[in-house]
């Protein structure tokens, strides 16, 4: 059965995008059944082995620079025409995702970039935009994790700060933290939210995408 025809990923499609309305972010455990997140998980660290990783950075085009002072995790970006078969029924979970959020909230995603993410021990990535500077292509920041049995001590956790508005309602909520827990589905406005991850005390997997719309 496709994503797209089974009631319980429905439902979560729904509440996702109901609390992108309200609030602007959505933290979904279980977005991703088990069996497919495991197997990305290991052929990320088959990618990762073979040497298909490249060090991280900061900028785009002109402006990219290697900053392993500000972040120092491993990626591998899909290739959008041709992706594994695994990366391409998760591409499919998210074309969904993406088409109810245009239905419902009128935001005009046109695609998603995504990419593998390493963090081997003591990794982190300080705190950001997830928008660059002059251009505001991204729009909707997803994060799916891949790890198996992630606990508090563990590290690594996917740090939100709700934007001043939305502080100034709740001023206890300085931020809010994520458990990168295998199957779990992080979702914000990427201008809206500046977030880090904390430093990872074992090795940290994940996928990172962006909504995107046509743009600078």
């Amino acid at each position: 059965m496709s994503p797209a025809n089974h009631p319980e990923f429905e439902d979560k499609l729904v509440t996702i995008v109901n609390a992108i309305e309200m609030r602007g972010w959505c933290v979904m455990p279980g977005f991703l059944e088990h069996g497919l997140w495991r197997a990305m998980a290991a052929e990320a660290r088959e990618l990762h082995a073979a040497g298909e990783f490249r060090q991280a950075g900061v900028g785009r085009k002109q402006t990219f620079m290697v900053r392993p002072e500000i972040r120092n995790d491993r990626i591998l970006w899909f290739d959008p025409e041709s992706p594994t078969r695994l990366q391409a029924e998760y591409l499919a979970h998210l074309e969904q995702l993406r088409l109810r959020i245009n239905r419902e909230l009128r935001l005009g995603l046109f695609g998603l970039d995504s990419h593998y993410a390493v963090y081997p021990v003591n990794s982190f990535y300080q705190r950001h935009l997830d928008q660059f500077r002059g251009a505001s292509h991204r729009v909707v920041s997803c994060i799916l994790y891949l790890n198996e049995t992630w606990l508090p001590g563990d590290g690594g956790e996917l740090r939100i700060y709700p934007p001043p508005a939305e502080m100034a309602l709740v001023p206890l909520e300085t931020h809010i933290d994520v458990l990168p827990e295998g199957g779990t589905l992080a979702v914000f406005l990427s201008a809206d939210f500046e977030h880090e991850v904390l430093p990872a005390q074992r090795e940290r997997l994940s996928v990172t995408g962006w909504f995107f719309r046509h743009g600078p």
